[in-house]
């Protein structure tokens, strides 16, 4: 083990294993951890355990990195439960609630979370969906105004929707736990 490549190859690990840990992005820590098990694999090789290599790329890295891929996809939903209505598309409301999902789309794609609308017929089974927890999320409009409430029983998306939806949207976080409603009025 004089070859300075060695040296530089095993240097490269604990970098990989910091750049992993620090990633935001789960995307490209996915990546980085399909980085990080081939580089172990190559320092096997080089250090004649052609065994553990062979393992560390198919179990450590194949197989982690497909988990790994299909845990993110599935868990990077954030499911809104909206109520379907009989308006034409080019009705003002309905612009206002395209352009409400919009606006949504865009704040949880800075957040690398994809927006699922689950459309249900009435009032009462949108809450109950939100109860159970098959929803994360319900846009209704009273029929009194053109404002939607926002309920949400998901605290760290309370707070993203919270600091950056427009000031005058009314948002709820409903506390499952608690069975308790903390509205946020709208701040004038």
């Amino acid at each position: 083990m004089t070859d300075p490549y060695i040296y530089a190859i095993v240097a490269l690990l604990p970098i990989t294993a910091l750049m992993l840990v620090v990633q935001p992005n789960p995307y490209n820590a996915l990546i980085l951890r399909g980085i990080l098990g081939a580089i172990a694999a190559l320092i096997y090789a080089i250090l004649g355990a052609a065994d553990v290599a062979l393992t560390e790329a198919l179990m450590g890295t194949l197989l982690s990195i497909s988990l790994y891929a299909i845990a993110v996809r599935s868990s990077m939903v954030v499911r809104v439960g909206i109520l379907t209505s009989e308006t034409t598309t080019d009705s003002p409301l309905e612009t206002l609630r395209q352009r409400l999902i919009d606006d949504l789309r865009t704040i949880f794609s800075n957040h690398y979370l994809r927006l699922e609308l689950v459309p249900y017929t009435d009032p009462q089974t949108l809450h109950q969906a939100l109860l159970d927890r098959i929803i994360h999320t319900t846009i209704a409009y009273p029929t009194d105004t053109h404002n939607p409430e926002i309920t949400t029983r998901i605290q760290r998306l309370y707070e993203i929707m919270h600091t950056e939806l427009p000031l005058d949207t009314p948002l709820t976080y409903l506390n499952p736990l608690a069975s308790k409603l903390t509205v946020t009025e709208p701040q004038q």
